[in-house]
């Protein structure tokens, strides 16, 4: 028989179209029980479900949108009922830029849940969108699916499950590093311009290694201007979390850029994640443009 401890259920939520349905394919591939459009009234009752019976599955994920109309009103509702079961699901929120969604449903000519004879697609996906604010704010995990291909999708998540699953209690930090010239991460809560640090691009030897390699680390963070700024960034990070925490802040995403996204911004996170791991805090990392850069 199943438990809530040993058995991990999962929400994928987030704005239509973002790829949500793909989401649960690649949990399903991982060995989870995947129910999709599900009311969020019935979350505890299927959870409780499987619970009562042995199984062969890694997990419960269950996929809830604005397809059922009652979605918003019955989260909180829902959140507490599994709650009473001694479950806390890990919740992930999927988004898509305006533009590229309007691209989906134009190429997919499906209508969008919230469309109606007054109110156009571009107006839906807007009201959507503030629907949804409350729960994107405290989920667990927020995915920017805007440049991805399913197969991208399909990676992600496959690679962030393990620090996904781990994510606990209290606050949460996803660190994102990214080249501003591919783009600002649309999901940061802070983002933080590194474009002033010592860069190892113009060192013909240092300029195939990344971020997470040490003779990159040392040339960024062993300078005087490297030392003195992450030693004063840790102490900021540290002052700042605990302040959030206590205005009921779960989540905070804090994105690092750098020209390319590969040396200096990758460096400065890497040091951010060990710090934030050390103190206890649950901590996620995403190097978006490492490789590209």
């Amino acid at each position: 028989m199943s438990s809530a401890r040993n058995f991990p259920v999962v929400v994928v939520t987030g704005l239509s179209g973002s790829g949500k349905s793909t989401a649960l394919k690649v949990f399903e591939d991982l060995g989870f029980f995947c129910i999709d459009g599900l009311p969020a009234g019935m979350a505890a009752k299927i959870a409780e479900l499987i619970f009562n019976q042995d199984s062969k599955y890694r997990g419960l994920v269950l996929g809830m949108d604005m397809r059922q109309m009652e979605f918003t009103d019955c989260w909180n509702a829902a959140l507490e009922q599994l709650a009473e079961i001694g479950v806390s699901p890990q919740v992930i929120f999927l988004e898509t830029k305006q533009t590229e969604l309007v691209r989906r449903y134009a190429t997919t000519r499906r209508l969008h849940p919230l469309e109606s004879q007054s109110l156009g697609l571009e107006q839906a996906l807007e009201k959507e969108r503030g629907l949804l604010e409350p729960i994107r704010r405290n989920a667990d995990l927020v995915l920017d699916t805007t440049q991805y291909s399913v197969h991208d999708l399909r990676r992600v998540i496959q690679e962030k499950w393990t620090a996904i699953k781990e994510l606990g209690k209290g606050m949460r930090v996803h660190i994102i590093t990214f080249g501003f010239k591919y783009g600002v991460p649309t999901e940061a809560d802070f983002v933080f311009d590194l474009r002033f640090l010592p860069n190892p691009y113009f060192e013909k030897e240092l300029r195939p290694l990344s971020g997470q390699d040490k003779a990159i680390q040392d040339y960024v963070l062993g300078s005087d201007v490297g030392a003195g700024f992450n030693k004063k960034f840790l102490e900021f990070i540290l002052y700042m979390l605990p302040l959030y925490a206590d205005e009921g802040r779960y989540r905070i995403t804090l994105a690092l850029g750098c020209t390319g996204g590969r040396h200096r911004s990758v460096s400065v996170a890497e040091s951010v994640l060990a710090t934030l791991r050390e103190k206890g805090y649950a901590v996620t990392i995403e190097h978006r443009h490492m490789e590209l850069g």
